[in-house]
């Protein structure tokens, strides 16, 4: 994932591309075919098992998701959308508290998410790092590197040895589902990635990518390998490379990213201030102009936009961004790239998810939906839906995969371009259609006139405002030839030796679709209206209709098969899924279909009551609907439909949260406190890159073992009269946070500044002294909030930023100059540090606050002697207080649901009260509500993590500066997504109480 200005950078100098009509041919279609197994390429496309490929695939993260029975979910979710692949980041950082332990069970098993990928029948692309970037704290590098001096994404032989221990455990888990592991697997992984968006290209560096290749092979890695470039600048392709300009490297293959397509502006709203960059064939040419800087491999993106991160202190942008990278701009811009040779696109994000506990980098607040076509309460979008269209037409022509660019194309419109393809071993062509530049607005009526496989043909067509329309011509589909369409195929199926056909367009849109057959056919309009005209001399069935709801057509004889057509408008051609077995039309998803012993079985989610349509191979006798049988009556043109419709979800009712229980959270500022086992701070070696002040000891909080979340210093010294204020030089991240005391008396808090494109992530703070403190001896109590590490993204170990206190001293005197007075220091973490109590939740879970230390934070933790509370609260003790709660749920069994917990009034971004909590359910951390900061104020908590039949806790600790009105506001339940439907969840297993955490 890049940076912001880099992908702004690259989205307005690349915004307009070159005419269609000005084809340049940047691949070597000579190139020979290079094997890797099972998997192999050449300068066209993919090939599994020697069939090409167009990969169609989209990301997904299982850290973002600690639910594991959800995962299959997601899945479902992408197969049914028409995805054929998922791509996985691995965050080295989740599996791994303290150098040589590795955990990879419960919500960390990826041997458990690759096998179920291979079930629900996705190719998956492994993304292991060591560096993801991924927006997570230190780019997932884990926080025991941080203390590591070598310089990280070099050859130095240190960083190379805690590399070797991560790829050694997480390669034997990818070498394990390979494709190229069984000869009789179907799918599985087909290409491996081996660092990502390494920018340096020095000499260490390129002795640091020699060895990820070699270990990647060493441990048994045997498909393709790659780079993920941050933009198309020509780092690191292949060695067969022979374009000047560009750094080679050890993988196989080239691959780049990009985030073009406008941003959304403060107010919030979208913008589409660039084209779709023509990154390939339409390109100028040469290293920079081609879909890659290696002209025999194929166009790969391994990221491309499907959404955009949002940031602390933001108006709120994931709504915008669904619709700045959703409908239409999918159309334009993932087409452009299609027509452009690049073969290989995966999506970034396709499910975001949550950044839990400490993941987040100091950028990025909890929610990682990113706008992406599947939100994170995992509901599907609108975007979604064109996906799965756009998807269908992929699984259905197989003859998309390896197109060469063919020939100009006649416009009779000056605002239209036409990307014009062809598969030179079937001439089937592929014509997208859309604005020039392809960012256009206008409506348009006009002609193309094109030679193609059938003939020459001048076509009628239509473009209104922001669309582009994705053609196919010259295409054998099933037993029938398609000469052209200008509507856009979704699905194209055999049943039965006769074929069945869907098409859609824009509501309201005329349509034309030429068939060719060796005589006249017998066409029957079933439904709906079509004209039809037969041209004896060329044997074109020409069909004319308007794309109103829809029409159905059966047309048999001419020498074909039956053919059952389908003519829709965009939406009811989004109410069909496509599957191996069956059409379905009407649930709000269908995620399986299943035909055995005459009993077609579907599985899907239904969003109300759905009529239910089926066509299905006349085996069928028997359709079940997730386990109950369904009666059906015989339907339109050989489709069977249900008799009643299928039933909707029923209504959750939320109980209120009440009976809360308060106690106070912050004894460390007590004098009194007990901090005699804490560690002390000392002169131990830094690695950080972050300077201190000569004399100052080494307070950064990593040296201690504690790298995520809050930490607590106390320090001792002896008062002077010329002390007049307390200086704090700290790091915490982007919107991070420090509080001080001395003797007990709150001092005040300081906080980094929120916002892009790099937040500041240090800061100074300065408390005035109270009087007493400037003789006798005092106690000097702070708190850290570290809102995550800086990721490594320019190779730098800005991952190795100080956090915790920096350095502390006493000002005053003329001009309030620092003085030295000797502060003998302490700190305490996260409880066990490195040493997880709770190797369930694992590192991310649990900062250093004192009742995560004692487990209130554990649903199972006895809260029956704290005081009653009241919520929303009036008035706050500063430092942190916990609140505690519980309640029962009772979702309907077979129900599908995501529930959150949300803070004041959804409705505003920021609340003018100033107060944080950090949100623990069921012991699980599952956020950070920043009042005063925003903008996330509801949060989804996945089942599994909260329990959707039976107890539920919730512990909230709420840090505040005590002014008044700065408390908890008012919180709640609510619902954001329900099905009826769903998978079966199962309570994900963790310590219950303070008596199960390790010792």
């Amino acid at each position: 994932m890049r940076s912001l200005i880099a992908a702004l950078l690259l989205g307005s100098a690349l915004a307009t591309p070159l005419p269609a009509q000005e084809a340049k041919q940047t691949a070597n279609l000579s190139a020979p075919v290079k094997r890797f197994g099972r998997v192999s390429y050449d300068a066209r496309s993919l090939m599994v098992d020697g069939q090409r490929l167009v990969i169609w695939g989209g990301e997904f993260h299982p850290f973002r998701l600690p639910s594991p029975d959800l995962w299959r979910d997601i899945l479902q979710k992408m197969k049914a959308g028409g995805f054929n692949t998922v791509a996985l980041y691995f965050d080295w950082g989740y599996h791994s508290p303290k150098q040589g332990v590795y955990d990879f069970s419960g919500i960390r098993d990826i041997d458990r998410l690759l096998t179920m990928a291979e079930e629900e029948g996705l190719y998956v692309i492994t993304r292991a790092g060591p560096y993801v970037n991924a927006e997570l704290s230190r780019g997932g590098f884990p926080g025991w590197l941080v203390n590591q001096r070598a310089r990280a994404r070099t050859d130095d032989p240190a960083y190379l040895a805690a590399v070797d221990e991560w790829l050694t455990q997480v390669d034997a888990i990818v070498a394990k589902h390979q494709i190229n592991a069984d000869p009789s697997r179907r799918y599985g992984v087909i290409l491996h990635q081996i660092e990502n968006e390494l920018a340096l290209t020095t000499p260490a560096q390129r002795r640091y990518m020699d060895h990820l290749a070699a270990k990647a092979r060493a441990d048994g890695i045997t498909i393709p390998l790659f780079h993920n470039d941050q933009g198309r600048n020509g780092y690191w392709t292949p060695e067969s490379s022979k374009i000047d300009k560009v750094v080679t490297g050890p993988n196989d293959l080239y691959a780049f990213d990009g985030y073009p397509g406008g941003t959304c502006t403060v107010e919030g709203k979208p913008t589409r201030d660039v084209a779709a960059p023509d990154w390939g064939y339409y390109g100028p040419g040469g290293a920079k102009g081609g879909a890659s800087a290696s002209p025999d491999t194929p166009g790969f993106l391994a990221e491309f936009g499907g959404g955009w991160f949002d940031y602390w202190g933001s108006n709120g942008g994931y709504a915008c961004n669904a619709i700045q990278r959703g409908k239409r701009f999918q159309r334009v811009f993932y087409g452009t790239n299609l027509a452009n040779g690049i073969g290989i696109q995966s999506f970034y994000m396709t499910y975001g998810g949550t950044s839990w506990g400490w993941l987040p980098a100091p950028v990025v607040f909890t929610s990682y939906d990113y706008g992406a076509a599947i939100s994170e309460p995992r509901a599907l979008r609108e975007k979604a839906l064109e996906m799965k269209q756009l998807g269908g037409l992929i699984a259905s022509v197989p003859d998309l995969a390896g197109m060469i660019p063919a020939g100009a194309v006649e416009i009779s419109s000056p605002n239209i371009q036409i990307y014009h393809n062809k598969n030179p071993e079937t001439d089937a062509r592929f014509l997208m259609v859309a604005h020039k530049p392809s960012n256009g607005q206008t409506s348009d009526v006009f002609r193309f006139t094109a030679d193609l496989p059938d003939g020459r043909y001048s076509v009628p067509m239509q473009l209104n405002g922001f669309d582009a329309k994705w053609l196919v011509a010259g295409v054998a589909l099933g037993g029938h030839r398609l000469v052209y369409s200008t509507s856009e195929l979704q699905s194209a199926q055999v049943m039965d030796g006769a074929d069945l056909m869907l098409f859609y367009g824009r509501a309201g849109e005329p349509g034309q679709t030429v068939l060719r057959y060796a005589s006249a056919p017998k066409v029957t309009v079933l439904e709906g209206s079509a004209t039809s005209a037969f041209d004896a001399a060329k044997g074109d069935l020409k069909l004319d209709y308007s794309h109103q709801g829809r029409a159905v057509l059966r047309i048999e004889g001419g020498g074909r098969p039956p053919l059952t057509l389908i003519l829709a408008d965009e939406a009811e051609g989004a109410r069909y899924w496509r599957q191996e077995d069956a059409l379905v039309r009407g649930p709000a998803l269908v995620r399986s279909a299943t035909v055995k012993d005459g009993t077609l079985a579907l599985t899907g989610d239904t969003a109300e009551a759905s009529l239910l349509a089926i066509w299905a191979p006349k085996a069928v006798r028997a359709v079940t609907w997730n386990g109950a049988k369904v009666a059906t009556k015989a339907g339109v043109a050989g489709s069977y439909t249900a008799l009643q419709p299928l039933a909707g979800p029923a209504d959750i009712a939320l109980p209120a949260l009440t009976d809360w229980r308060v106690a106070k959270g912050a004894p460390e500022a007590d004098p009194a406190f007990d901090d005699g086992a804490w560690q002390a701070i000392d002169n131990r070696p830094s690695a950080s890159i972050t300077a201190r002040p000569d004399g100052q000891p080494n307070m950064g909080m990593d040296a201690y073992g504690f790298h995520d979340g809050d930490v607590w210093y106390r320090g001792r010294f002896t008062g002077t009269p010329d002390a007049r204020a307390l200086s704090l030089y700290y790091g915490a991240g982007g919107s991070g946070l420090v509080q001080a005391w001395v003797d007990g008396q709150f001092l005040g808090e300081g906080e980094t500044p929120a916002g892009l494109p790099r937040p500041i992530t240090t800061g100074t703070a300065r408390f005035a002294l109270p009087a007493g403190a400037r003789s006798g001896e005092h106690v000097v109590s702070v708190m850290v909030r570290n809102n995550g590490h800086n990721w490594d993204l320019d190779s730098d170990d800005f991952h190795k930023e100080a956090r915790g206190l920096i350095s502390a001293s006493l000002e005053g005197g003329p001009g309030g100059r620092s003085f030295a007075v000797p502060i003998a220091w302490k700190i305490q973490g996260k409880q066990g540090g490195e040493n997880l109590p709770d190797v369930a939740r694992g590192p991310a879970n649990n900062g250093g606050q004192y009742g995560e230390r004692m487990g209130w934070h554990l649903p199972g933790f006895d809260d029956s002697a704290w005081a009653r509370a009241s919520v929303p609260a009036t008035q706050a003790q500063a430092g942190t207080n916990w609140y505690r709660t519980a309640f029962n749920l009772a979702v309907p069994k077979g129900q599908d649901a995501t529930i959150a917990l949300s803070f004041g009034d959804a409705r505003i971004p920021r609340s003018p009260v100033r107060y944080r909590v950090l949100i623990f359910v069921n012991g699980w951390n599952m956020g950070q509500f920043i009042a005063h900061v925003g903008p996330q104020r509801t949060f989804p908590i996945p089942e599994g993590i909260l329990n959707h039949r039976g107890r539920n806790h919730v512990a909230l600790a709420v840090t505040s500066d005590g002014q008044p009105g700065d408390a908890l506001e008012s919180v709640r339940l609510v619902t954001l997504h329900t099905m009826k439907g769903g998978l079966p969840v199962q309570m994900v297993a963790a310590p219950n109480a303070p008596s199960d955490l390790k010792e």
